[in-house]
């Protein structure tokens, strides 16, 4: 969910609880300290990418730099000029644009990265990773961040909290590890490999 960061930073609530608020009234917190530094799990993603790749809601770039760190061509993509700021500051490439926008290299990308639970955005994860399939290359892949197994497939519309008292609320989703194969496969991919490392969960996913 680091798409979500740079409005933490943009509303100056970083260093404060913040959560997703679902329309039921469940409160899900949001790891926004782990979201800005490197994290236990992260080299899962990182090890990799061996090429090109394109960080989808890169929030303050740790990734994206991280990879540059690496000598690896990679690209942030956020919808938040703060988070491009931050990204850029930390020494990354980074780039304010929706990932249903016109991007550089659409086709080419050896990876993509959906890290932090970005494969959530707008709520149909199908639908962003075929959107994501056509920014990769013919052997490229989509290397995804999911949550536990059991938690299968769920949409939400979720505000995020705390913010202004008419905040607008907004599409989400979440998937497990035992749901990602079917979301996959309607994206015609198939999942390469799952992996855990401590509480967080991977998958690399490919062309079908």
């Amino acid at each position: 969910m680091t798409l979500l960061l740079g409005t933490e930073f943009d509303r100056g609530l970083l260093g404060h609880r913040c959560w997703l608020e679902l329309a039921n009234g469940e409160r899900i917190e949001l790891p926004v300290e782990r979201w800005t530094a490197p994290s236990a799990g992260d080299d899962v993603l990182l090890d990799a990418c061996s090429g090109p790749t394109l960080d989808i809601g890169c929030g303050p770039g740790r990734l994206t730099a991280a990879l540059a760190g690496r000598g690896v061509v990679a690209l942030g993509v956020d919808s938040s000029p703060t988070a491009v700021r931050l990204t850029r500051h930390r020494g990354g490439s980074a780039l304010q644009r929706n990932v249903f926008d016109h991007l550089p290299g659409e086709g080419r990308w050896r990876h993509a990265l959906l890290a932090d639970g970005n494969i959530g955005i707008g709520g149909d994860p199908a639908a962003l990773l075929r959107r994501t399939a056509q920014l990769i290359a013919a052997d490229g892949d989509v290397l995804v961040e999911l949550e536990p197994p059991g938690h299968g497939l769920r949409h939400e519309r979720v505000r995020l909290r705390p913010g202004h008292a008419d905040g607008a609320w907004f599409a989400w989703a979440w998937v497990g590890v035992d749901a990602v194969a079917e979301v996959a496969l309607r994206a015609g991919l198939r999942v390469g490999w799952t992996t855990r490392h401590g509480h967080r969960w991977f998958a690399r996913l490919e062309r079908s």
